[in-house]
């Protein structure tokens, strides 16, 4: 049996680090067991979906490098959503309801203040063909519920082992609302069946929903496939995200903050696991997924560890993977001036500060009490270019001239020749800023 997995968001926003992290763990699930990834759109919420929101999700899972081997769009199947009801009709598990919301919730309430859990009643069992059609002649469309067998459902969870749910103490979910609309929970089971998905990974939210569907599943003729739901995460402080989910989206990710996708991948791909590695490549992570590591405990979610894990990628990272979006930040340095500073940056954008640092005017940090030595140290300064060798032999001869060592003689070529006071070691930078432009720097000069 070749795996199947799907990641189906609904287009009616962007991306964010909650749907990124099943979209990840699906995809790297579907490349470890050699099967296939499928990106469907939930788009049956019409009034919410758009084309512009679907487009983005693929470009912001296409940039993650989270490549889709299907596809498929809920909006071109609903032939396929109302056979299946025909079905439902026939066997006798879908029955029409007429109650509005306001009579709903009116029924929910009274459950709760006689102390009982605010089930659906089935009152619409009870209706005769006469009031049924008296209702539907006052333009009452209804709403289609799915009659469960109160019975106990369980299924082996791929992450949270034996699970069992009581459906006597769910009520019979709406699969079809009055404007002939299908549900989530109708939908989301025929393409599960008709489009072949083996493993069905998503959040633990989804859990009284997943005992729904397997009686579904089964009353359409299928056994459903192997489920897995893993823990939700919550902000770094244990409260919930959604209030902030707007600027943890994908988007703000890549173009606010600057971040590298294999950081995002990173941390999302380990938030629940007892490890977290910062990879270089999608494969890297595919290499060490195991569905098994996922644990029940609710992982937090930490920007500040989102950005060490940046930093971290890009003191790892070559040239060859960065040069072209270099290019892009007008670098101009090559591998040299790349392998000098990454260790030194938190951003790709940090990068096109440093060339700017080694390549074009700027005034140097001279104390008034280092002018006199940054003045020899330019006079000290060996004859040529400066390479490999130069910072040992220059500090040396500094040395045994003036008596400085440690902070005392290094700060202050630091803060004349970048001014700053941290940075790329400086014997790595020489060979980039050329012997005239650090002694131009040293003697105070804007260079």
């Amino acid at each position: 049996m070749t795996v199947l997995v799907r990641f189906a968001p609904s287009p009616t926003g962007l991306l964010h680090v909650g749907n990124t992290r099943q979209a990840l763990i699906n995809w790297l699930f579907a490349r470890a067991e050699g099967g296939k990834f499928m990106l469907r759109s939930d788009d049956t919420d019409t009034e919410r979906s758009t084309a512009e929101f679907a487009e983005k999700i693929e470009r912001d899972l296409t940039w993650l490098g989270l490549t889709w081997d299907l596809f498929a769009r809920q909006s071109d199947r609903l032939d396929r959503y109302d056979a299946a009801v025909a079905r439902l009709k026939e066997i006798g598990r879908l029955y029409p309801c007429y109650e509005s919301a306001e009579e709903l919730s009116l029924k929910r309430k009274q459950q709760l203040s006689a102390g009982r859990p605010p089930v659906y009643d089935r009152a619409a069992l009870a209706l005769s063909d006469t009031e049924k059609a008296a209702k539907e002649a006052e333009g009452i469309a209804p709403h289609w519920r799915f009659k469960l067998d109160h019975e106990v459902v369980t299924w082996n969870d791929l992450v949270r082992g034996e699970s069992r749910q009581d459906m006597a103490s769910q009520s019979d979910p709406v699969l079809m609302r009055g404007g002939g609309r299908p549900v989530y929970t109708l939908a989301s089971v025929v393409d599960d069946i008709e489009l072949g998905v083996t493993h069905i990974i998503r959040g633990e939210d989804h859990v009284t929903n997943s005992a729904t569907q397997i009686q579904l599943f089964r009353a359409l003729g299928s056994e459903p496939p192997v489920l897995g739901h893993t823990s939700l995460i919550v902000g770094a402080d244990g409260s919930g995200l959604s209030k902030r989910l707007g600027s943890l989206s994908l988007q703000d990710l890549r173009e606010t903050d600057g971040l590298e996708a294999m950081a995002i991948n990173s941390l999302l791909a380990g938030l629940g696991t007892n490890e977290v590695v910062a990879a270089t490549s999608l494969d890297q992570l595919v290499e060490g997924f195991d569905i098994s590591r996922y644990g029940r405990a609710t992982p937090r979610f930490d920007p500040a560890e989102l950005a060490q894990m940046n930093a971290k990628i890009l003191h790892e990272t070559d040239y060859d993977t960065v040069a072209a979006r270099l290019g892009d930040l007008g670098v101009e340095g090559g591998a040299a001036f790349w392998n000098a500073i990454r260790g030194n940056i938190a951003k790709l954008a940090d990068a096109g500060d440093w060339w700017r640092v080694v390549s074009t005017p700027m005034a140097p940090m001279i104390a008034e009490d280092d002018a006199e030595f940054c003045a020899a140290a330019a006079g000290l300064l060996p004859e040529g270019e400066p390479g490999a060798e130069t910072w040992g032999a220059w500090t040396g001869a500094l040395k045994a001239e003036t008596g400085r060592k440690g902070k005392g003689l290094f700060m202050p070529l630091r803060k004349a020749l970048t001014a700053r006071e941290r940075g790329p070691e400086l014997g790595d930078l020489l060979p980039l800023l050329g012997r005239a432009r650090i002694q131009s720097r040293l003697r105070g000069d804007t260079a």
